[in-house]
C-alpha cells in the first residue's frame, strides 16, 4: 500500500559546529507518521564527519522533483540528503567565512522548497551570526532572513519548553537589537502585530482557543507608573487596551521581574516578553537544550533548536540531539495540527 507522508526540511546550518554531528544522529529519531527528514547541505561534509566520529549513515540523495503531496511508498521514509556544495573547506570546530555563502544556500533552498511545497516544513540548525557577518553578508538571525526571503512584514520569534510544569513558551515583540535600539522599537504597531500573529498561530496549530496571554512591561516594575519610563502607559497599555476590544485575553504590562513566577505562569498559554534577554533567560533556564524556536507568522512552519554553533563540541561525539529532535516533533506535530481540526492541547509532547 502506498500513503501519503510529509516532507520535512532539516538545515544542519553552520558546518564547523555541531549541525553536521546532530545530523548524524538522525537514525535514532522516529518520525511521526514515517514523514520523510531531508538534510539540506553538503554530503561530504557529512561524510567527512561521520568517518571522524565512526559513525555509519545510510543517507541517500533526495529526488528534487518530489513534492511533499505526492504519494510515496509507505516504506521510503529513509533520511534523504538534498546536496549544496560547500564553498571552501571544513574544518569541525574552525570557523571559514568562505562557507558562509553556502550556509545561506542551503537556507535558500530549503526556503524555496517550503513555498513551492516540496517541503512541509523546515528545521533549521545552528547558524553563526558573527562570522556570515565578517564574510561581507548582512544577517542578524534566522527570523529576519525568512521574513524577508518570504516577503513577510512581520513575523514572531517564540521559544517553547515543556520540562517544567508551565509549558512555557515566550514570544518577543523585538528580536536580535542591541539594547540601545529597544526603546525606539517598541511601537504600537510592533505590539499588536505581535499579539495578532502569536494569538492566530496558537489557535490555528497549537489549537489552543481564546490564549491567555501575560505581557511584559518594557522598563523595571513595568514603569512604576512613569517613574521609571512612561513606554507602559503610552504605548503598551494602550496597545493592549485595543486588542482586549477585540475580545483578546491579555494580561499585562506586568513587571519582568515578578511575571515569571509559577503561579502566573501555570495560568497562562504564553508571554509577550518586549526583548531578547528580557524573556528567554527564564525559558532556557527551564530547558536549555530541550527547548525549541519557532517562527509564527510565515506562509510555512519553521522550527529550530534553541543553542548555538557549539563548535568546542563539534567532531568530538559529545554533542546532544536532543533539541533537535524536539525541533522535528514539534514540526511534524504542527503540520498535522494545520491540516486538521481536531484540538491538539500540547503540541510538545
Amino acid at each position: 500500500m502506498a500513503k501519503k507522508i510529509n516532507s520535512i526540511a532539516i538545515t544542519y546550518g553552520e558546518p564547523a559546529g555541531i549541525g553536521p554531528d546532530l545530523i548524524l544522529q538522525l537514525s535514532k529519531y522516529t518520525s511521526a507518521n514515517n514523514n520523510q527528514l531531508v538534510v539540506i547541505g553538503d554530503k561530504h561534509i557529512i561524510q567527512a564527519r561521520a568517518k571522524a566520529l565512526g559513525i555509519k549513515y545510510t543517507f541517500t540523495d533526495y529526488d528534487t522533483s518530489t513534492r511533499s503531496e505526492k504519494t510515496h511508498l509507505q516504506n521510503d521514509t529513509s533520511i534523504k540528503i538534498l546536496h549544496i556544495p560547500s564553498n571552501d573547506t571544513c574544518q569541525a570546530g574552525q570557523l571559514n567565512k568562505n562557507n558562509s555563502r553556502h550556509v545561506l544556500a542551503c537556507l535558500d533552498a530549503a526556503i524555496e522548497g517550503c513555498l513551492n511545497k516540496k517541503f512541509s516544513a523546515l528545521v533549521t540548525g545552528p547558524v553563526h551570526k558573527g562570522i556570515i557577518n565578517e564574510s561581507g553578508i548582512p544577517f542578524t538571525g534566522h527570523t529576519e532572513y525568512l521574513a524577508e526571503k518570504s516577503q513577510v512584514d512581520k513575523v514572531v520569534m517564540m521559544l517553547c519548553e515543556n520540562n517544567s510544569l508551565f509549558n512555557l513558551r515566550v514570544a518577543l515583540v523585538t528580536t536580535h537589537l542591541a539594547l540601545k535600539d529597544i526603546c525606539n522599537a517598541i511601537t504600537p504597531a510592533a505590539v499588536q502585530s505581535t499579539l495578532r500573529i502569536l494569538k492566530h498561530d496558537l489557535e490555528q496549530y497549537f489549537k489552543i482557543p481564546s490564549p491567555k496571554i501575560l505581557v511584559c512591561g518594557l522598563n523595571p516594575h513595568a514603569g512604576e507608573d512613569g517613574h521609571l519610563g512612561d513606554e507602559e502607559i503610552n504605548i503598551i497599555e494602550p496597545s493592549l487596551n485595543t486588542l482586549r476590544a477585540e475580545g483578546f485575553n491579555l494580561t499585562g504590562p506586568l513587571p519582568a521581574d515578578t511575571l515569571f513566577i509559577p503561579d502566573n505562569l501555570i495560568q497562562a498559554d504564553a508571554v509577550v516578553a518586549m526583548y531578547h534577554d528580557q524573556g528567554l533567560p527564564m525559558l532556557k533556564h527551564l530547558g536549555f537544550g530541550q527547548a525549541i524556536n519557532v517562527t509564527l507568522g510565515l506562509p510555512f512552519i519553521r522550527t529550530s533548536v534553541d543553542h548555538g554553533t557549539a563548535l568546542q563540541l563539534a567532531g568530538t561525539g559529545k554533542a546532544k540531539a536532543d533539541s533537535l529532535f524536539k525541533a522535528i516533533a514539534l514540526a511534524e506535530q504542527l503540520t498535522t495540527a494545520k491540516n486538521t481540526t481536531p484540538a491538539i492541547q500540547n503540541a510538545i509532547a
